[in-house]
């Protein structure tokens, strides 16, 4: 056998050592790796997704996409089987979303779950158990992405109308006048600064004036004492007044009363001498003449 030949045998089963170990070392690995089946489907677009793409639950790695196909009795339907650790239990609740693998532009699954239902989701392709793709944060972006871009352009188009030569100059004057004020206003610091500066002697004539104001209400008050004293005596003196004033009225008066009725009476027979002295003096030695009781007096007597 020729040195060539014997290299080239010896190649040959260098090759076949290393594929032979290769698949002895793959299947030691997946022995013992169960896996379950599940389907997920979607009517939305799945770029970037591929056989043996990740499947991630909960951010942990759990398995891989076994296909990419669309659904033989409904092609607007896309169905993406993927296979899962037997030893992760999916809930009715979980969804799939599409994740974005760096910056390579290939795309992985994210198994999320909700939380409100709590019954185990069965392996297989039972179109009724199907998990469903849900639009990611992304996904909604880029079909927002028009609607944004819409609102962009109204955004410019009204931006550019506020901004024309008239409102330019109307700015320019609303910022002159801007000018102006912040200027007025620091003038008005500087006097407010003044102000402030004459506040301590405002303050001590105010402590003298409070000083001033508590001697002149202390001097009110010991005139108040002093006119409630007096009130006092008024009314002790009102009272006495009033007990002298029954005195005289229920024992003075009277007395006085009857004396000027004696005094009228005396007076009265003072005059009636005067007369008859003045009239005829010699009644007073020969006593009052007797006369005759004329008509209405005492003792008259009619003719006979």
């Amino acid at each position: 056998m020729s040195r060539e030949n014997h290299a080239l045998i010896t190649g040959l089963f260098l090759i076949a050592l290393v594929t032979a170990s290769t698949a002895i070392i793959f299947w030691i690995g997946t022995i013992n790796q169960e896996r379950n089946h599940y389907v997920i489907s979607t009517r939305a677009s799945v770029s970037g997704l591929n056989p043996e793409s990740t499947v991630f639950y909960r951010g942990i790695a759990v398995g891989k996409v076994l296909n990419v196909q669309f659904d033989p009795l409904d092609s607007g339907t896309i169905l993406v089987p993927i296979e899962v650790d037997k030893g992760i239990v999916l809930n009715k609740g979980v969804y799939a979303t599409l994740r974005l693998k760096g910056v390579t532009g290939l795309t992985q699954i994210q198994l999320e779950d909700s939380g409100t239902v709590t019954e185990p989701l069965p392996p297989g392709d039972n179109p009724l158990s199907r998990i469903p793709l849900v639009p990611s944060m992304t996904d909604k972006l880029m079909d927002s992405g028009e609607e944004l871009l819409h609102k962009a352009d109204h955004l410019m188009q009204r931006l550019s109308s506020l901004l024309n030569d008239e409102n330019e100059k109307n700015i320019g004057g609303i910022l002159s006048n801007l000018k102006t004020l912040t200027d007025k206003l620091s003038e008005l610091q500087k006097s407010v600064d003044k102000a402030l500066a004459g506040i301590p002697a405002l303050s001590t004539d105010a402590r003298k004036t409070l000083t001033n104001i508590d001697a002149l209400t202390n001097d009110l008050q010991g005139l108040s004492k002093e006119m409630q004293n007096l009130s006092v005596k008024t009314a002790s003196l009102v009272d006495s007044g009033k007990a002298t004033g029954d005195a005289l009225a229920q024992t003075t008066f009277p007395k006085v009363n009857k004396l000027l009725t004696e005094l009228q009476a005396t007076t009265q027979q003072v005059k009636r001498v005067a007369t008859m002295l003045e009239n005829n003096p010699q009644e007073l030695l020969w006593g009052p003449s007797q006369q005759n009781a004329g008509p209405g007096e005492p003792g008259y007597k009619e003719p006979q």
